[in-house]
């Protein structure tokens, strides 16, 4: 697809990216998800240290830099700084089982989130062109003066993601801008800006996860998530 290759290019290229193996980000992450769950500061100024090729991510610094939270899609633990096991969730899933508290509530479930959350953040546009990602050009979206292109991916059950169809939004420079879905009951939408280049793959250093209007547009509040990016190293 043209779109998809514009896109892969724009953010380094397919060639540069199945040469690296893994990534470090030093990031913050924060937003109505986490306060009203009572982990306001649960991931502000954390590492995450990831592989760019199965999903993987373990966070250090959290809960006040007294812990770590390491995601896979068979196992979410929370570990003492020394790699103690501290407690463990098998085999989890998106679907929380306790509807009556906050989606975020258990450490558990937002190590979980945010370790899915950030691997796909991190590995998008290229994951899209994994063979079992059906993608599909849509009509453009007219965002304020821009005119942003469009792509809907539907992602296969192994591959963990927030939701299993998506909607990309690329501005005229073929980066990526914004991403809708469902996400807990709701249709929500992420903004991305403040590109950067980090060993030649070019990240998005700012998001925002915001509600959806039925006319497509963001509800300024409440910020549901904020992801800010201050350094990163493939390699």
């Amino acid at each position: 697809m043209a779109l998809l290759d514009d896109v892969i290019d724009a953010s380094g290229g397919l060639a540069r990216w199945n040469s690296l193996n893994r990534f470090t980000l030093h990031l913050s992450v924060s937003g109505t998800l986490f306060s009203s769950a009572g982990h306001a500061r649960e991931f502000k100024d954390v590492t995450a240290e990831g592989s760019t090729r199965t999903q993987s991510i373990r966070f250090t610094g959290i809960t006040g830099g007294e812990h770590s939270g390491c995601f896979q899609p068979d196992a979410i633990t929370i570990e003492s700084l020394d790699g103690a096991v501290l407690r463990t969730w098998p085999n989890p899933s998106l679907a929380f089982p306790d509807a009556s508290s906050p989606a975020l509530a258990d450490e558990l479930h937002l190590v979980f989130f945010c370790g899915v959350a950030i691997w796909n953040y991190l590995t998008i546009p290229f994951l899209l062109a994994h063979p079992d990602v059906v993608v599909e050009e849509l009509a453009p979206w007219h965002e304020g003066t821009e005119t942003w292109r469009r792509m809907r991916a539907q992602f296969p059950p192994h591959l963990i993601t927030l939701a299993p169809e998506q909607t990309f939004y690329f501005d005229a420079n073929a980066l990526q801008r914004r991403t809708d879905h469902d996400l807990f009951g709701m249709k929500v939408t992420h903004h991305s800006w403040a590109h950067d280049s980090f060993s030649g793959i070019v990240v998005p250093t700012l998001r925002r996860v915001q509600t959806l209007q039925p006319d497509g547009n963001a509800i300024a509040k409440p910020v549901l998530m904020d992801v800010e990016i201050f350094d990163a190293v493939f390699e």
